[in-house]
């Protein structure tokens, strides 16, 4: 690719477009993306027709439609009792995902160090590579995923800017506790680092388990862009409504480069995701407690064929051991499942730098209706059989 930039060459299709053309080849149920295949609640949906049919089609403000950046504020009061200031200090973006890049383009300079916890969500990589800046990896183990403290102090440097944290975290489920957001919070404080905190699953923890910013923490909402999108919580991922939390320093930051990005978002889709954020606490948990029980569906039939599950603590993935089955690839066992049992699923090691002791780790999407979780796990017992 002679067009392009030296150090995004690396960057090609993506395993998650390779496993979707075999899942279309072979008509295989696709667990390897991470989307819903329901639509949102109703009362969402309403109010973006709403503002589509009311005439609300041309460019919003740039930091948001007001409703949106009123509901964000409101939110994180209400859940977190962090207040944020809708004009100085909440920015709408296009998704999570534009609201990481901004956020890395806005801080980082060309020799600036990202730490983030491995394995990632591919972006991590692509946008920290974007902004001139390297990637530092602190490893979550398995089987819990958590981190050595000692490890991740070992990863600062006179070059570190910010340390990436994403949870509850994509791909493996775990949701960070209060002790490991403590050990990051001192480091952060200690070598005067921002945290950029990816909390797009932030609604969907499992078995009782509660999600708290790292910003509530003492000393860390000065130094938290704290991002979220309304796409998981509310089965919208195609509409690509995120948002940004930070000092107004920081959200300016953001705001600065973002306007050269997409420059707004549409704005029905915003008054939608507004009108999710004022959902009362008994519709999210509704929400909640329906994922859970497509977890429990497609956990149970992981384990039935053999494999050794990590039973996740929230988001929309589960990570299973496949070498009791006799696999020591996960890439091949990935690349023949849909033609062997119709079904797909990605290979963890996509989500490493250093893939040592993760090849034969698979992720399954659990985001789809039971109905289909019980047909892929119909399917998939054929794996216990043949085993």
């Amino acid at each position: 690719m002679p067009a392009l930039i030296s150090r995004m060459r690396r960057f090609g299709t993506t395993i998650f477009a390779e496993m979707s053309a075999l899942a279309r080849e072979h008509d295989a149920i696709n667990l390897g993306q991470g989307f819903p295949d329901t639509d949102g609640p109703s009362e969402v949906l309403a109010a973006a027709v709403a503002g589509i049919e009311s005439g609300d089609n041309q460019y919003p403000p740039g930091r948001g439609v007001p409703e949106l950046l009123d509901a964000i504020a409101a939110h994180q009061e209400h859940y977190y009792g962090l207040r944020y200031d809708p004009a100085t200090e909440i920015l709408v973006t296009v998704g999570a995902t534009e609201a990481l890049s901004a956020s890395l383009l806005a801080l980082c300079e060309p020799g600036d160090e990202v730490i983030a916890f491995e394995p990632f969500y591919d972006v991590y990589d692509a946008a920290i590579t974007l902004a001139g800046a390297t990637l530092v990896p602190v490893r979550l183990e398995a089987p819990a995923f958590t981190f050595d403290p000692a490890a991740l102090e070992a990863a600062v440097t006179e070059r570190t800017k910010v340390i990436l944290l994403n949870t509850p975290h994509n791909p493996t489920g775990h949701v960070f506790a209060p002790e490991e957001l403590r050990q990051i919070a001192d480091v952060a404080v200690r070598h005067d680092l921002v945290v950029i905190t990816d909390e797009v699953y932030e609604h969907l923890t499992f078995d009782g388990r509660e999600h708290a910013p790292i910003a509530t923490l003492p000393g860390m909402r000065e130094r938290s862009i704290l991002i979220s999108s309304g796409g998981k919580t509310f089965a919208t991922t195609g509409w690509k409504v995120g948002w940004v939390c930070a000092s107004p320093e920081l959200v300016t930051a953001v705001t600065t480069v973002k306007q050269f990005l997409t420059f707004v978002g549409p704005a029905p889709m915003q008054r939608g995701i507004g009108a999710g954020l004022r959902l009362p606490d008994a519709r999210i948990a509704e929400i909640r407690d329906g994922l859970q029980r497509q977890r429990d569906v497609l956990v149970e039939a992981l384990e039935g064929t053999g494999m050794h599950v990590h039973v996740p603590e929230g988001g929309y993935f589960i990570v299973a051991d496949v070498a009791p089955l006799g696999v020591t690839s996960a890439i091949d066992f990935c690349r023949e499942l849909p033609e062997r049992v119709g079904v797909t699923a990605v290979p963890l090691s996509v989500f490493y730098r250093d893939t040592t002791g993760v090849e034969t780790l698979v992720r399954f999407a659990f985001s789809k209706r039971i109905e289909v979780l019980e047909k892929a796990a119909g399917r998939l017992a054929a794996l216990g059989t043949s085993s």
